[in-house]
């Protein structure tokens, strides 16, 4: 059984995600046993991990920070647990690493510890981001996917920005049919790409993202958002992968045939979806290259952090030219 993501690769050396474990719904459905409560949840994320930073950028531009409470694991992955070689998410024991906090919730060492507290016989992977209930003391679910579709639409009576849909009706459809090859080409492409241990599973990964990014090109020369006109969760979903490309899957997923600054539309889509309100607080550079970098040994063996390329995001995007 896979306990982090370096090991889940085939005997063919390709990359294989394996599904999240814990997948209740937080609902107003009266009967439902997870209800939306204000203090109720609590939210562990690293701002190194997509996945996480998608919930987190949830969190933000839908106004529900004094709702669900979030706290930060440290960026770079240590030992679990004493006499266990695993290595993972762990939390600070004060403030020693900046925009990292210790789990006031539960006094967990670890994620692995929340995993095993609210199932003791667990043995999967211990991933985040984690959403935690309070009041039951348990995972309600930790797969990233279905967690941004309970912020979008179950806390609406609490949130700040309520009018915010970022998967309405009229475009599920569109925005499931662009989550499904984004995701397999881009977002857990570029984890196929770095985590492949032959030639020739990267070599497919990597024709396959860039097919996969030349489309998006293409779509994002034509119109704002991926969708039209209206930003959706399709673009989240993109982003949290755009925004770490230049900076980390170049270098260190060997995704070098072209930069995100190389392609016109989609750098300037990335700054468009870095500059909405609330979006720059998910992203964390120094955590994102801290993680990456000095987490995958079997990758980086000496675990040395390139300092560039530093990109600004904050610069003029030009994206409002297209009509909304």
């Amino acid at each position: 059984m896979a306990r982090s993501a370096v090991d889940e690769v085939s005997d063919a050396g390709a990359f294989s995600r394996t599904p999240s474990s814990f997948r209740s719904f937080i609902s107003r459905d009266p009967d439902a046993k997870f209800q939306p409560e204000p203090a109720r949840y609590h939210l562990y994320i690293s701002y190194a991990c997509p996945w996480a930073c998608r919930c987190l950028s949830y969190l933000k531009i839908k106004g529900l920070e004094e709702v669900i409470s979030f706290s930060v694991v440290k960026p770079k992955w240590e030992r679990t647990k004493e006499g266990d070689d695993h290595h993972g998410w762990v939390f600070p024991a004060s403030s020693e690493e900046p925009g990292a906090q210790p789990d006031h919730i539960n006094g967990a060492r670890s994620i692995r510890e929340l995993y095993e507290l609210a199932s003791p016989s667990y043995a999967g992977k211990y991933t985040v981001p984690v959403l935690w209930d309070k009041k039951l003391r348990t995972v309600v679910n930790n797969e990233s996917s279905e967690i941004i579709r309970m912020l979008n639409s179950e806390f609406n009576d609490f949130a700040v920005n309520a009018d915010l849909d970022l998967y309405p009706p009229q475009l599920r459809s569109q925005i499931d049919e662009i989550n499904e090859w984004i995701y397999d080409a881009i977002n857990n492409g570029v984890y196929k790409c770095g985590f492949a241990k032959k030639q020739g599973p990267y070599d497919e990964a990597v024709k396959k993202l860039y097919s996969a990014l030349d489309r998006c090109e293409d779509i994002l020369a034509k119109q704002r958002y991926l969708c039209g006109s209206t930003l959706t969760e399709a673009d989240i979903r993109l982003f949290v992968t755009l925004i770490r490309f230049d900076e980390v899957y170049v270098v260190h997923f060997k995704c070098n045939k072209k930069t995100v600054h190389e392609y016109p539309n989609l750098f300037n889509y990335t700054k468009d979806i870095f500059q909405i309100k609330g979006m720059n607080s998910s992203v964390n550079m120094e955590h994102i290259k801290k993680h990456y970098y000095g987490s995958h040994p079997s990758i980086n063996p000496l675990g040395i952090i390139p300092l560039g390329p530093n990109i600004d995001y904050s610069t003029p995007h030009h994206r409002d030219r297209f009509s909304t």
